[in-house]
């Protein structure tokens, strides 16, 4: 209820009361550019974090530092000991040899020219049977995820023959081919199938539903959905297959190479070793180990790792500057 005032005509005052309408409630008012507002604001929001993470990479220096100096101080320290080590003379140095003397065999065969060849024998087999592998475990892969006939009568199979050694196969690869190379290519494909077959059935079991529902809706059937859908989906789990299997492939190689000898076929760093062996040769059997080996990391270092990288940061699984 609000008072007012009346004055009449003989100047006195006179109130008189006069009931108050209620107000209407206002509305809240919008915060400014509303719901469109904020979601703009939430993807700057993200577009700056992005930005920030790309152009906050680390000095080259630093990133060296970090990404070089522990692998070259695990390396002098392998060498430190082993230089103790033949210094105590624990064993005749014709049995266990030094470092230089490892080194000395290396470069003897650099400057005879032949070093590069037997690397490049072993590279290239290890190439093409590898390639041969991708051609057969991808599909079968694919076949033992999807079919549930297949799975229950194959998967356990290529769990054994993952888990079974490599060498085991040489043998009756030889009296099946006998001294060619029809033989090493088999105990190369034998070891390298099964990890890359369960590598993409793995990674196709971790496919969300939702995906495949969502292909299916689309149309995906077939070839189209196995390239376009389970391929790219499964691709994390695959990669893995894929550099388990190359190393299981060179694995296989090098069992391969040092039991089938022979000089038609070529020298191998496989064979290398061998008749490294053959001779007592103790220095070049050491030399031939150690190529075996920085082989394998080369080839992981230049192909897999960077290709886990871009697929990995594709994904949003690891930071850029990684």
């Amino acid at each position: 209820m609000v008072s007012t005032e009346k004055t009449d005509g003989t100047g006195n005052t006179a109130k008189t009361a006069k009931t108050a309408e209620p107000a209407e409630p206002a509305e809240p008012a919008e915060p400014a550019g509303g719901q469109h507002g904020d979601l703009a604001g939430l993807e700057a929001g993200l577009d700056a974090l992005d930005t920030r993470a790309a152009d906050e990479r680390p000095p080259l220096g630093r990133l060296l530092l970090s990404k070089l100096v522990p692998p070259l101080v695990a390396v002098a320290l392998v060498l430190a000991v082993w230089q103790l080590v033949y210094a105590a003379e624990i064993k005749p140095d014709y049995i266990l040899p030094g470092p230089l003397d490892v080194w000395a065999a290396i470069e003897k065969m650099w400057l005879d020219g032949v070093l590069l060849g037997y690397i490049w024998t072993s590279v290239s087999r290890g190439v093409l049977g590898f390639a041969i592998a991708i051609a057969v475990g991808t599909p079968l892969g694919l076949l033992v995820a999807r079919v549930k006939v297949v799975r229950a009568a194959i998967g356990p199979i290529l769990t054994g023959l993952q888990s079974l050694p490599s060498i085991a196969w040489v043998p009756a690869a030889l009296i099946w081919f006998g001294f060619t190379d029809a033989t090493i290519y088999t105990v190369v494909l034998l070891g390298a199938v099964p990890s890359i077959a369960n590598g993409i059935v793995a990674g196709v079991d971790q496919i969300p539903p939702l995906y495949l529902r969502a292909g299916r809706m689309l149309g995906a059937r077939g070839l189209t959905s196995v390239r376009h859908i389970l391929l790219p989906a499964a691709l994390p789990g695959y990669l893995a297959g894929l550099k388990q299997g190359w190393a299981f492939s060179w694995r296989s190689l090098m069992a391969a190479e040092l039991i089938v000898n022979s000089a038609k076929l070529g020298t191998g760093l496989g064979q290398l070793m061998d008749g490294f062996r053959q001779m007592q040769n103790m220095s070049g059997v050491l030399a031939t180990i150690i190529l075996i080996l920085l082989v394998g990391i080369a080839i992981d270092l230049l192909f897999f790792s960077p290709l886990e990288r871009r697929v990995l940061r594709s994904r949003g699984l690891l930071a850029r500057n990684n």
